[in-house]
């Protein structure tokens, strides 16, 4: 599932390439949506929200989540049974492809979407004491489950949650109250998602280079970065955890 960074940079792109024009075309491919026409809206802005999706055009507002397998491409390509939306603006084609959430709101109350979500780590209101408040008042839940809850802070999927288990040498199934600094590790899960918000290719190590850009994510049986250890990966509950058991414990 794409995680924030992904959304963030997404909605950068849609938002270069959209902003201050007018649609001339949009076609809805979602039944409950399919006879709603933006056509001669002028598209004010495209923004993120932790996974969330948002162009604002007028009076509405379109939110996409891409769940699993959505994204959002610039392209001239043609339409297949995929695209669920399609908006042109002159030369100019945005096409949404496996959205896993489709919808139309009304501009003036599209924040009710996602008021359940907690502080957004590349949003512009982003307020690290409410995300740590969040983060300690579940002082017994397993580290990882914690930083997936996206009502604690949003945007931290599956490979932000191993990399920073493993940057703050604790397990995932560890429980949030023995961090010794949780503080520590909400600053880290904030610098980690701005340093990759505008790039496609993830790096939480600090080194760019193919195939070293993270420390346990997808590492199953090489060795560990910082001591050589094999990392040992584990598929529960739908999600695929890494760690490494010699840095944490």
């Amino acid at each position: 599932m794409p995680e924030g960074d992904t959304v963030f940079h997404t909605a950068a792109v849609l938002d270069d390439a959209l902003r201050g024009k007018t649609l001339t075309r949009c076609d809805i491919r979602v039944p409950r949506y399919a006879t709603v026409d933006l056509t001669g809206q002028r598209v004010d802005e495209v923004i993120s929200r932790g996974k969330h999706l948002f162009i604002r055009a007028g009076r509405a507002s379109i939110h996409s989540h891409l769940k699993m397998e959505g994204s959002w491409r610039i392209t001239r390509g043609p339409l297949d049974h995929r695209v669920r939306i399609c908006l042109e603006a002159g030369p100019v084609r945005a096409l949404g492809i496996d959205l896993g959430v489709l919808e139309v709101l009304d501009r003036d109350r599209d924040g009710e979407a996602v008021a359940h979500l907690g502080p957004d780590l590349l949003g512009a209101d982003w307020d690290p004491d409410i995300a740590l408040a969040n983060l300690v008042a579940g002082p017994n839940r397993p580290l990882a489950a914690a930083l997936l809850d996206q009502t604690v802070l949003a945007g931290i999927g599956n490979v932000y949650c191993n990399e920073l288990c493993f940057v703050v040498g604790r397990l995932p199934t560890t429980p949030v109250a023995a961090l010794a600094d949780p503080a520590r590790l909400v600053a880290r899960a904030h610098d980690m998602l701005w340093a990759n918000r505008l790039r496609w290719t993830r790096c939480t190590t600090g080194d760019t280079r193919r195939g070293r850009q993270l420390w346990v994510y997808g590492r199953a049986g090489q060795p560990c970065r910082r001591c050589g250890t094999p990392v040992e990966g584990d598929r529960g509950g739908g999600r695929v955890s890494y760690w490494c058991g010699s840095c944490q414990r």
